[in-house]
C-alpha cells in the first residue's frame, strides 16, 4: 500500500510538473519579467489580508522534533530557510504560508527558492539567468519529470568532505524538499491524534492513515478545505469561526501539550522583532563610534568626546537590556535555559561579554566598547547561514537542571576571555599608535588595560574551572563516570592550564612585559575557539555534534593568524621604542 501511495505521488508530481513546463514556461524554463509580473499580480489578488493570516499564524502545530509553536512560527523558518528572507515581495510569512495553502499550484512556478552566489553550475542546471537570485520549484524539472539535481547530488552525498559547490548543491535540495513538503500539506500537523500514546500530531492530508473516527473523521477530513474556501471567498467571519472550532478540536485531544496563549502570545513577538538579528548591527555600530571616540579622547582632550562616550554607554546599557528580554523571552518561550545549542550558546556568550564589559566599565570606558564590539561579532557569527536559530526540544541527555548549572558557568566564562582577547588586542594597536608627545597618555592607557585584562582573564579561569568541575557531576549522573578523557573534556582542561599560564607568566622575570601578557591573552583565546567551535567538528566524542564530521579550515583561520602575527611584531618593535628598558 506505501509503494501505492508513493507511486501516485510520483505520478501526481511528474503531470503537475509537465503542466506547467507546456502551459506557463518556454522548453529552457527561463523566467521573463511579464510572467512573473503575472505571478505577483496574481498572488496580490489572492493575498489574504494581514490581520487575517495573524490569526492563523496563532494557530498551534507540531513540528517534525515533536515541539508544540504557532503557525507563525513555522512559516518564519519557511520563508526564512526556502528565500533567506523575512518576506516575499509583499507578503509577510504568514501571509505566505497561507498562500501556498490557497494556491500550491502556483507556488510550484513562484520564484521563491534562494540561490547561492557564485554557483553559475547551479543556475545553469536550472535554466534560469546568471544573475538570478531565485528559481522557481518547477526549474530543477526536466519536462519528462526527472530532478535535474540527482547527479550531483549522487557525488555530493558520496564525498567524504563536499566542495562548496557540493555543500550548495545539498543545501538547494533542501530547500526544494522544504517547500514542497509546505505545499503538499503536510506540514500543518494541527490535528492531535485522539488517545496516542506519543501524543502525535497530523495534518489533513495524513489523516486518512490515523485512527479518527466517526464525526471527527469527517471534521479532520473537510475543515482545512472549508476554511480555505472560506479565505478565497472573503467570507472571514467563517473562516474565524473554522479556525475556532479547529483550536476547540486541539483543546478536546491534545490540551495536555498545547502551550497556553500567553506563550503563544510570547512566541509571535519574539518572531516579529527578532531582536537577536537586530542587535549585532546596533552592538557594531554603537561599539565602534564609542572606540573611535575614545582613542580620539586619549589624543585630544575635548569635552565634546565625553559626552558622546557617555551617550554611547547609555546605548550600549540600553542594548544589553533589550538582549537580556530576548534571552529571557526564548527561555520562557522553550521551557528551558537558552544555552541548549549552537545558536544559543552563541546568544549567552554576547551577553554575558557585554555584560562583563559592563561590570568593568566603571574602572575602563574602551572594556565597554570593546566588549559591545566583540558581541556584535558574535551576534553576527551567530546568524550565519550554518546556525539554525529555531527553537526545538530538547535532546534527552541535556533534560537536566545541569543544563542551566554547568552550561551557564562554562560557557559564561567565554565572556571574560573573549574581553581579555579584544583588550589585548586594543592595547597592542595602541602601542602601534604611540608617539613622542602621546606615550605618557597612552602608557597609563595601556597600563589601565592591562590590568582589565587580568582581571577578566582570572574571572574566566575560575568560572572555567568551576563549570569543569560541575560538567564532571553531570558526566557522573549522565555516564556514571566523572572524567573519560572525552575531547570537550580534555581541550576544557587544556584552556584552563593555558590561561594560567598566561596569568602567572608575571612570575617569570623575563615574561614581565605588558606587550607579552597582552599578546598571549590575544593568543590564548585559541584554545576557547577550539574548545568551543574546533571539538564538535574535527573530533569525535561524547559532546562532539558534528560526530566528526571532516571539515576544511575557514580561510578566517588563516587570515586570523597573518593578522595576529604582523600585529604582534609591530607592537613588539614599537613598545620597545617608547616602553622598553632602553626606551628613550
Amino acid at each position: 500500500k506505501t509503494l501505492e501511495k508513493i507511486r501516485a505521488k510520483k505520478a501526481l508530481l511528474t503531470a503537475i510538473i509537465l503542466l506547467f513546463s507546456v502551459s506557463v514556461f518556454s522548453q529552457t524554463h527561463q523566467h521573463d519579467s511579464a510572467a512573473n509580473q503575472d505571478l505577483d499580480s496574481t498572488l496580490m489578488r489572492q493575498a489574504v489580508p494581514v490581520e487575517q493570516a495573524a490569526k492563523f499564524g496563532k494557530l498551534v502545530i507540531q513540528d517534525s522534533g515533536g515541539r508544540m509553536k504557532p503557525a507563525n512560527t513555522f512559516a518564519s523558518e519557511l520563508i526564512r530557510k526556502v528565500s533567506k528572507s523575512d518576506t516575499y515581495q509583499f507578503l509577510n510569512a504568514d501571509q505566505v504560508l497561507l498562500s501556498i495553502q490557497q494556491n500550491p499550484l502556483l507556488w510550484y512556478q513562484v520564484p521563491f527558492i534562494y540561490l547561492k552566489r557564485g554557483n553559475d553550475s547551479l543556475r545553469r542546471l536550472a535554466g534560469v539567468d546568471e544573475k538570478a537570485k531565485y528559481a522557481s520549484f518547477v526549474d530543477f524539472f526536466n519536462n519528462d519529470g526527472t530532478y535535474k539535481l540527482a547527479k550531483p547530488l549522487e557525488g555530493a552525498y558520496k564525498a567524504a568532505t563536499p566542495n562548496q559547490f557540493q555543500k550548495d548543491f545539498i543545501e538547494t535540495d533542501r530547500r526544494i524538499n522544504l517547500l514542497y513538503s509546505a505545499i503538499e500539506g503536510k506540514v500543518l500537523r494541527i490535528f492531535p491524534v485522539p488517545n496516542d500514546a506519543n501524543n502525535k500530531w497530523v495534518s489533513f492530508t495524513e489523516a486518512p492513515d490515523f485512527p479518527f473516527q466517526g464525526v471527527d473523521s469527517l471534521y479532520v477530513a473537510n475543515v482545512m478545505p472549508l476554511y480555505i474556501g472560506a479565505l478565497r471567498q472573503g467570507a472571514y467571519d467563517q473562516a474565524d469561526e473554522l479556525l475556532e472550532s479547529i483550536s476547540g478540536f486541539q483543546r478536546k485531544y491534545g490540551n495536555d501539550i498545547m502551550p497556553s496563549k500567553e506563550k503563544i502570545d510570547a512566541e509571535i513577538i519574539y518572531n516579529k522583532y527578532d531582536i537577536f538579528k537586530k542587535l549585532f548591527a546596533w552592538y557594531m555600530y554603537v561599539g565602534t563610534l564609542m572606540f573611535v571616540v575614545l582613542i580620539f579622547k586619549i589624543l585630544y582632550d575635548i569635552r565634546i568626546f565625553g559626552f558622546v562616550v557617555k551617550l554611547c554607554i547609555g546605548l550600549i546599557s540600553l542594548l544589553f537590556v533589550a538582549q537580556t528580554f530576548g534571552m529571557g523571552a526564548r527561555w520562557y518561550i522553550s521551557g528551558h535555559a537558552p544555552w541548549s545549542d549552537a545558536y544559543e550558546s552563541m546568544l549567552y556568550v554576547a551577553w554575558a561579554t557585554v555584560g562583563i564589559g559592563l561590570a568593568f566599565g566603571r574602572k575602563s570606558k574602551l572594556t565597554i566598547a570593546a566588549t559591545a564590539f566583540v558581541a556584535s561579532m558574535v551576534l553576527m557569527i551567530a546568524h550565519w547561514n550554518w546556525m539554525d536559530p529555531e527553537i526545538a526540544n530538547l535532546v534527552p541527555v541535556l533534560d537536566s537542571y545541569w543544563l542551566m548549572i554547568h552550561v551557564a558557568v562554562i560557557v559564561g566564562s567565554y565572556g571574560p576571555f573573549a574581553l581579555g582577547m579584544i583588550v589585548g588586542f586594543i592595547a597592542m594597536i595602541l602601542m602601534i599608535l604611540t608617539t613622542k608627545k602621546t606615550k605618557n597618555r597612552i602608557r597609563l592607557t595601556i597600563d589601565e588595560l592591562t590590568v582589565v585584562n587580568e582581571l577578566a582573564l582570572t574571572v574566566g579561569v575560575v568560572m572555567l574551572t568551576i563549570g569543569n568541575f560541575l560538567g564532571g557531576q553531570w558526566a557522573n549522573e549522565s555516564w556514571g563516570r566523572y572524567w573519560g578523557w572525552d575531547p570537550k573534556e580534555t581541550w576544557a582542561l587544556i584552556s584552563i592550564l593555558v590561561y594560567a599560564f598566561v596569568l602567572h607568566m608575571r612570575l617569570i622575570p623575563n615574561m614581565r612585559s605588558k606587550w607579552l601578557f597582552n599578546l598571549m591573552s590575544v593568543i590564548a583565546f585559541a584554545s576557547i575557539i577550539m574548545t568551543y567551535f574546533g571539538v564538535n567538528f574535527y573530533l569525535v566524542g561524547l559532546h562532539s555534534y558534528a560526530s566528526g564530521d571532516k571539515v576544511i579550515t575557514p580561510s578566517f583561520v588563516y587570515y586570523s593568524i597573518a593578522i595576529v602575527s604582523v600585529i604582534g611584531l609591530v607592537s613588539f618593535l614599537r613598545y620597545n621604542k617608547y616602553f622598553g628598558k632602553n626606551a628613550a
